[in-house]
């Protein structure tokens, strides 16, 4: 990048905005390089993806990385990433979320199966079909294409090895117990769960996340068994065809593999269905109720054979939450924050795997294979006098506790500011005790709460940052690291636009200087999110 030449300073950010007389002179000439004529973005905003991704940066290499950013769509994203190198392009079809639920960054996974040391193509859970569909695509100009995951769903090893616990070698802990957070008539299920991580050789900070292998809805399999007209304990992949369903394979949305297997079994226009729900197309407009026992409702005149069948499917992969609790009050104790997912497609209730896994069915006092997944770039302030500003509606509010609790267990001096909402205050209002408990002691020294069904007007928490804009400024001046964590899609575009519009106001900036401040806070760690 060429920084624009002028004999005449340019004062982009005002002698108010939050850095050293040293910092705002560099920033200025920076700046004022990339909004020189030719350069600027007219009208940009937080959610230009392309430029606002390029001032982040975020990636290693020459080219910014302009597709990493969550809500944009894949099409955009490969538009994006077109001539680039096969790693890069592979890159752009990740979801971006570098949520590490693969065992990897989105930048670090596409690498590793750019260069073969990764074969498994299917590993993105949040990019799902698309992802997958993409990579397939793109792994033919390897020389020996990856091969797709195993075909037999296999069991997560549990064993010790030097490397330690990981993703590939979870290790075993304890369900402690689960608390719904929720109050009265409140329209969701939230759940406080324990873990307790006696003997399991784990270890965690704020910031990182916890990541189970769940098993599948005992029904779920019962009614697939039921529908294949198998036997349940026929032998496969040396369990029984009920314990492989309930414990290694994905029976959420059906995977190309098992239409193929239909096409092959079928003919006529049931195969040509088939072959076109393998290629991805929709010929009956019901793709989303395809999930394995819908495919198998739709396609009920076919009965493959179960090792077949189980061969077909995905492997249940691990889920992660984000940690919602801080080690050094109990080092053995893990705490989530769990939003149970039950919702309907037609007549039948879908149920989130893992969510109702431990909201429901797991029992005090059963092993999970489990491991840490460690935080990218999103963590503490390094420095305990730093102030931190935290924004976490619903579910999103559980790092934040960690955080919280770290500090005040620490005693850390920096000031604490939690941005909180949900739906009702008598019914969602988690934690409220601890929170409260927090900022009478002084450890908590601002909590602004946002009720989006409380009034005809919904207030989210990107309006109550607006409403406090001018305080929030002048925590910035002091430093302050800014944090958030929830939906990456909505929330978080709403949350960064908010900010672009505080630091607009307030710092006296321009639209675009506002959004390159922003991108500079991201590039100096002081903006980090957790966002899925």
């Amino acid at each position: 990048m060429t920084i624009h030449s002028n004999p005449v300073p340019v004062e982009i950010l005002p002698e108010n905005a939050p850095f050293s007389a040293e910092q705002r002179a560099w920033l200025n000439g920076f700046f004022a390089g990339i909004l020189s004529p030719g350069t600027a973005t007219t009208g940009a905003t937080a959610l230009d993806g392309d430029e606002a991704a390029r001032l982040a940066g975020g990636a290693a290499e020459d080219d910014g990385a302009p597709w990493h950013d969550p809500s944009m769509e894949l099409p955009e994203r490969m538009t994006l990433a077109e001539g680039k190198p096969l790693k890069r392009r592979m890159y752009a079809a990740m979801a971006q979320q570098d949520c590490g639920q693969c065992g990897y960054v989105c930048e670090t996974y596409s690498a590793a199966l750019a260069g073969g040391q990764e074969k498994r193509l299917n590993l993105c859970a949040p990019g799902g079909k698309d992802t997958l569909r993409m990579l397939k695509t793109l792994a033919v100009e390897l020389d020996g294409a990856p091969a797709p995951a195993s075909a037999e769903p296999a069991a997560p090893a549990i064993v010790a090895t030097d490397a330690g616990p990981s993703r590939d070698n979870p290790t075993q802990v304890s369900f402690l117990s689960r608390r719904r957070l929720n109050k009265g008539a409140s329209e969701k299920q939230t759940y406080h769960i324990e873990f307790d991580l006696t003997g399991s050789g784990l270890a965690y900070v704020p910031g990182d996340s916890f990541g189970i292998y769940p098993r599948n809805d005992t029904r779920l399999a019962d009614a697939i068994v039921a529908l294949l007209g198998a036997r349940p304990d026929a032998a496969v992949g040396g369990k029984s065809l009920r314990d492989k369903l309930i414990e290694d394979c994905a029976l959420g949305p059906a995977p190309d593999s098992l239409f193929q297997l239909f096409s092959y079994m079928s003919g006529g226009e049931t195969r040509r269905k088939a072959q076109a729900l393998a290629a991805g197309e929709d010929p009956d407009g019901d793709l989303d109720r395809l999930d394995i026992l819908g495919a198998l409702h739709k396609f009920s005149g076919l009965r493959p054979g179960a090792e077949a069948f189980v061969e077909a499917l995905d492997v249940l992969q691990p889920r992660l939450y984000s940690i919602s609790s801080s080690p050094r009050p109990n080092p053995n104790l893990l705490t989530l924050t769990v939003d149970t997912v039950r919702y309907k497609i037609g007549q039948r209730e879908r149920l989130g795997v893992a969510s109702t896994f431990l909201g429901e069915r797991v029992e005090a006092g059963a092993p999970i294979p489990a491991f840490i997944q460690k935080a990218h770039g999103f963590a503490l302030p390094v420095d305990p006098n730093t102030p931190i500003i935290m924004v976490g509606p619903g579910t999103g509010v559980a790092p934040f506790r960690s955080f919280l609790q770290e500090r005040a267990a620490s005693d850390a001096p920096g000031r604490n500011w939690l941005f909180f909402g949900h739906q009702r205050r008598a019914n969602d209002f988690f934690y409220e005790e601890e929170f409260d408990a927090l900022r009478d002691s002084g450890k908590l020294q601002r909590l602004t709460l946002a009720w989006s069904r409380d009034a005809n007007e919904k207030i989210y928490v990107q309006d109550r940052m607006r409403e406090t804009g001018a305080d929030l400024w002048k925590w910035f001046e002091d430093g302050a690291h800014f944090y958030i964590c929830g939906d990456a899609k909505r929330m978080a575009k709403d949350v960064e636009r908010a900010l672009v519009d505080i630091a607009a106001q307030h710092g006296g900036m321009t639209t675009d200087a506002a959004v390159a401040w922003v991108a500079s806070m991201k590039k100096a760690q002081r903006f980090q999110a957790d966002v899925y």
